[in-house]
């Protein structure tokens, strides 16, 4: 079965978390996509522990499985004039190229977008920086936690004072997965990336169809009825509206976590009230919405619908409450609620919630998520064939899930550092004396010559894209 991505062929020069989990979506639905890594130890994060015993050395981390299957690896040296041109030749065939440099960076090693562009006009080009290709902090590093403190995040996540946090509107608690890298970095890349793709190659024209483009006046066709357009047979191919053109997309991750607070941004230039920490009603600021310590755990009650919260309180035998459904925590109400969660065990609720439809669920610690039933029916947990590894690598599975065309996650294990360099340079034209040259001068290498890092899986002292001040952090 044909993958919905097959076809679309894309370079990726990012490294950790942002661009690698923004490329492995790409991958899993079809994409070729091949990692451009440097002549040194290359993805930072195939270092990491643990490891996978068995793996080729530079391909048994967990963490750098669970982000780069399905891709193929090229080590290329951009810092030498044979290695850009293998970089703007591989340019020619592709249609996507993917990065996460500090602004700047490709340009002043001359292989930017401009450049590339002049190889390939139709190249979309993505770059997911920290705070994006404009602006003050257009040069500052950062962290996931950098990003969400600076856009207001952080600053709405946790308790208010005297609830649970310290000081004035308590502290600042910190998300255990990284939103700003992965909802604000990697989602965004894939979505502009698609975008991008979608206005170059444009879609079917239908009968009755009429560009609206202004931007491409030559796309304009006179209006035809449906009436005196021919209808397309099957399988005939359609006339497309695209410009045939790519374009620079500039993701920014503080931007991208931004927009996860539409709604509040939203409420606050409304009505010009600032929200603090603690005071959002979906953020703690109502007794039916939020997490409640059992006898041995935590659950989660959601109730904010007045029918769910009734469900709740006549399930408990409480229905004075129903009318305290929006009290504050401190509340009367609010000791009366937890008392009410401590007197049973997280398995006794879990059974209430089955019997009480009211929105309440169990907190689980990550083994338990993992082998629960719903993950499991979902197929959220996969093995993916690596090789030397007996029994398969467990990773997370694809989590969209099309009917027709679903996504692959083992078309082809994690690579290894440089493991189809030769094949790759092949591929692109270049005859056995070439390839063998372009090794000899260092311009590019193959798998035999891997450098590990010096410290803890970090990158060596002196490597090329540290030396390039890099906006992801070692794993985010």
């Amino acid at each position: 079965m044909s993958l919905p991505l097959s076809g679309i062929r894309v370079l990726d020069l990012s490294r950790l978390l942002p661009g690698g989990f923004c490329s492995l979506l790409l991958a899993d639905f079809g994409a070729e996509v091949l990692k451009v890594e440097d002549t040194g130890a290359g993805d930072y994060i195939r270092w990491a522990p643990p490891y996978y015993e068995g793996a080729d050395d530079s391909a048994k981390s967990a963490m750098f499985l669970s982000l780069n299957r399905n891709k193929r690896s090229i080590r290329i040296d951009l810092k030498s004039e044979a290695g850009r041109e293998v970089l703007l030749r591989l340019v020619r065939d592709h249609d996507v190229v993917l990065e996460s440099f500090r602004p700047g960076v490709l340009d002043r090693l001359g292989v930017g977008y401009e450049r590339m562009r002049e190889q390939n006009p139709g190249i979309v080009y993505c770059a997911i920086s920290g705070y994006g290709q404009s602006g003050p902090k257009r040069d500052a590093s950062g962290h996931d936690m950098n990003y969400l403190g600076l856009i207001g995040l952080l600053g709405l996540t946790g308790e208010r004072d005297g609830v649970g946090g310290h000081g004035v509107g308590g502290h600042p608690i910190q998300s255990a997965g990284q939103i700003a890298d992965l909802g604000g970095g990697a989602l965004m890349a894939a979505f502009g990336i698609m975008a991008a793709l979608r206005e170059r190659d444009g879609a079917p024209v239908r009968p009755g169809f009429q560009s609206s483009s202004s931007t491409h006046p030559a796309l304009a066709r006179p209006s035809q009825s449906s009436s005196s357009r021919p209808a397309l047979a099957r399988g005939e191919p359609a006339e497309r509206t695209g410009s045939g053109e790519g374009q620079f997309v500039d993701v920014s991750m503080a931007d991208g976590a931004l927009s996860w607070l539409a709604m509040v941004a939203g409420s606050y230039f409304a009505d010009g009230v600032v929200p603090h920490r603690g005071e959002q009603m979906l953020a703690g600021s109502v007794i039916c919405y939020r997490p409640y310590e059992c006898s041995d755990g935590w659950v989660t009650l959601g109730a904010l619908e007045p029918k769910f919260w009734q469900a709740w309180c006549r399930g408990t035998g409480h229905e004075q409450l129903i009318e305290k459904q929006f009290e504050r925590p401190g509340s009367k109400a609010h000791e009366q609620v937890c008392d009410i969660f401590r007197s049973r065990t997280r398995a006794e609720w879990a059974q209430f919630a089955t019997e009480h439809d009211c929105c309440l669920e169990p907190v689980l610690d990550l083994d338990e998520a993992l082998d629960s039933e719903l993950v499991r029916e979902r197929e959220m947990v996969v093995t993916l064939d690596q090789p030397g590894v007996e029994g398969g690598v467990r990773q997370l599975g694809v989590p969209v899930k099309l009917d027709r065309t679903p996504g692959e996650h083992n078309r082809l294990p994690g690579p290894g550092l440089g493991e189809h360099t030769e094949e790759v340079l092949r591929a692109a034209g270049y005859s056995d004396k070439q390839v063998a040259e372009l090794l000899e001068q260092g311009a590019v290498a193959g798998q035999s010559e891997a450098a590990k890092p010096s410290e803890g899986g970090r990158p060596p002292k002196g490597d090329t894209q540290r030396a390039h001040g890099r906006q992801d952090s070692f794993l985010a």
